[in-house]
């Protein structure tokens, strides 16, 4: 039998299983029947955090406010690896502002934070904001 992977949809937040030779076939949710993956960063609140971090796929998330110009100047930065790293990575942000509960309890000291989940486990991670070469190495690093 082949790999397969837990993916909690973007849209419905339900869990859908999916073998692993169909995660670059444009998989809709079994759910909600939309798109599992779309190649930009999700917005994820305290009511949904838990639900994309336990998946299966590896999670990227960062940390932002919107008032803090490094998190505005590296969203476009963010933006690209989403379009990039799906669906072998999930790309999502968490504004520290809106729920700082999330950012609490996740120790987050200074904006942007980048953390890396696996399986909801931290694997990694990293403060201040990176231009896309570095980003994507140290994406590469992580997963490796």
């Amino acid at each position: 039998m082949s790999e397969a992977y837990v993916v909690t949809c973007p849209h419905c937040h339900r869990k859908n299983k999916l073998p692993a030779s169909r995660l670059n076939d444009a998989p809709n949710c079994g759910a909600c029947k939309q798109a599992l993956f779309e190649g930009k960063p999700l917005n994820l609140n305290s009511q949904n955090f838990d639900a994309h971090i336990s998946a299966d796929l590896p999670v990227l998330v960062d940390f932002w406010a919107p008032w803090c110009g490094p998190c505005r100047q590296f969203a476009p930065i963010f933006e690209q690896a989403a379009k990039h790293e799906e669906p072998g990575l999930r790309c999502v942000k968490v504004d520290t502002e809106a729920e700082p509960m999330l950012g609490s309890r996740f120790g987050i000291r200074s904006i942007p934070t980048l953390v890396m989940f696996k399986q909801g486990k931290e694997i990694a991670r990293l403060s201040g904001a990176l231009p896309p070469s570095e980003l994507a190495r140290w994406i590469q690093q992580v997963l490796s």
